[in-house]
């Protein structure tokens, strides 16, 4: 049947010369492309066990089918027959064909086949491994923003609940972030909702992450958590018109605003945390000179945990502000806050963070050297230079994408940072970069591990 320059074949028809052209995804066939000239019978072999009722093939690239051959003469049978009968007496003997040495090209084909099946196979199983992964990371930040919204619904008539759900949900972060020797920092899929559940769970992430990489013991890891997760808290207690800071504020507007932080103490110890914790919220926005809130405290006066929660509060401030529109990149907010900001913050405790979060963090739009436009989606936080990256690759749909790890490939490497707005319109839809940036902490040796290719 003809359509459009194409033919339809039954599987039974299929034959050595014919080009198929097979309607199907990339990944829901074994051989290197999905359209090709047929060479071997075990090519036949294969399309007829896929289970295809018909098969479309293009008769312009397809070879004629093969002239049946007629009948051998009987003189040609004569002289096969004497070419097959023992040699006369002292008559030399002909020369037999001799079996190839080199496998036969149906052989290497079948071969070639059969690998390019068996990576098919691995690539399935990696983008299987890598949706998991981040399916695992977007659940259990849902979990932390129930459990926020539960905390906040507890707290005035049971608080003993209200705090137990708490310290509950950043023990288990504590300890699954100690068993990992090595941790990556997850950007997550694309987040609707509301900022006010978002950014405490986003905080509490990234100063677990950090009091880690500054080498936090575990009582000191819990209480810094609790303090993030609950920094904010104090502005339940405000009007909503000043929850947010805005320029426009007037100054009895200011300091209103500036009071969630006592609120947010004050709350605390209803909830009966401990020193460390209501310490640390005391001072999420406190500076080290002297140019913060609510008390203006000196560098020495001002905690470990206080420095890490101001340092993770700002920068996700910068990322996710109350108006999208004002948002900067990961990469712009890290270089303005070290080029602008770090009289603000401490040294060694900025130092660490931009270690760990790298050069480009996750979220982080950028081009490679090869001109190539990729989203940055993880980041060891140990080893940061070389991010792992979702490619925009027009032949792959971006469904099937494997994330390239930048570490795999060494002439891969990123030639500068981008805007999402600069994007072109194909890298854009393809990428998908996030309005809001979202992280959770992944195992750093996980399975998943993109093609090296560059």
């Amino acid at each position: 049947m003809m359509q459009s320059g194409y033919a339809y074949v039954t599987p039974q028809e299929l034959r050595i010369g014919l080009y198929v052209d097979l309607e199907l995804s990339w990944m829901s066939h074994p051989f290197p492309k999905g359209n090709f000239k047929i060479v071997s019978q075990r090519q036949i072999e294969i399309l007829r066990s896929m289970g295809l009722k018909r098969v479309r093939t293009i008769p312009g690239r397809s070879d004629p089918p093969a002239p049946v051959q007629a009948e051998s003469s009987v003189a040609s049978s004569d002289d096969e027959e004497q070419s097959l009968s023992p040699p006369a007496d002292g008559a030399d003997a002909p020369s037999m064909p001799q079996a190839p040495s080199a496998p036969s090209a149906q052989t290497a084909l079948t071969a070639q086949t059969d690998a390019a099946a068996a990576q098919r196979d691995r690539r399935v199983a990696l983008i299987a491994a890598q949706r998991a992964s981040l399916d695992h990371c977007d659940a259990q930040f849902e979990v932390a923003i129930r459990l926020y919204r539960q905390v906040l619904e507890r707290m005035a008539h049971e608080p003993t609940v209200a705090s137990a759900l708490c310290q509950q949900l950043v023990g288990s972060m504590v300890s699954d972030l100690l068993a990992q020797s090595e941790s990556s920092i997850r950007l997550l899929s694309e987040t609707t909702g509301d900022r006010a559940w978002m950014h405490p769970v986003n905080v509490t992430v990234l100063s677990l992450l950090l009091g880690k990489a500054l080498g936090m013991q575990t009582d000191t890891l819990r209480d810094l958590g609790v303090a993030a997760f609950l920094h904010d808290i104090g502005k339940t207690r405000l009007p909503d018109r000043v929850r947010l800071a805005e320029a426009s504020f007037t100054p009895a507007e200011y300091r209103q605003y500036q009071s969630h932080v006592t609120q947010g103490i004050a709350i605390a110890q209803q909830l009966n945390l401990s020193n460390d914790v209501r310490r640390t919220i005391g001072q999420h926005h406190e500076m080290m000179d002297g140019s913060g809130f609510p008390r203006q405290l000196d560098a020495q006066e001002i905690c470990l945990s206080g420095k890490v929660l101001a340092l993770v509060n700002r920068y996700e401030n910068m990322c996710n502000p109350a108006r999208p529109a004002a948002a900067i990149t990961p990469h712009e907010a890290l270089s303005m806050i070290f080029s602008q900001m770090k009289d603000r913050y401490d040294i060694t405790v900025l130092a660490a963070f931009i270690r760990m979060m790298g050069v480009y963090p996750p979220g982080s739009v950028v081009q490679l050297s090869d001109g190539r436009h990729a989203l940055v989606v993880s980041v060891n936080s140990a080893r940061p230079l070389k991010p792992r990256v979702i490619v925009h690759d027009p032949e792959i749909a971006k469904e099937e994408a494997l994330i390239l790890d930048l570490e795999q490939a060494p002439s891969a490497g990123i030639r500068r940072s981008l805007r999402p707005d600069l994007l072109p319109r194909a890298a854009a839809d393809y990428l998908s970069p996030r309005m809001r940036i979202c992280y959770f902490f992944e195992r750093a040796s996980d399975p998943v591990r993109g093609e090296a290719v560059a």
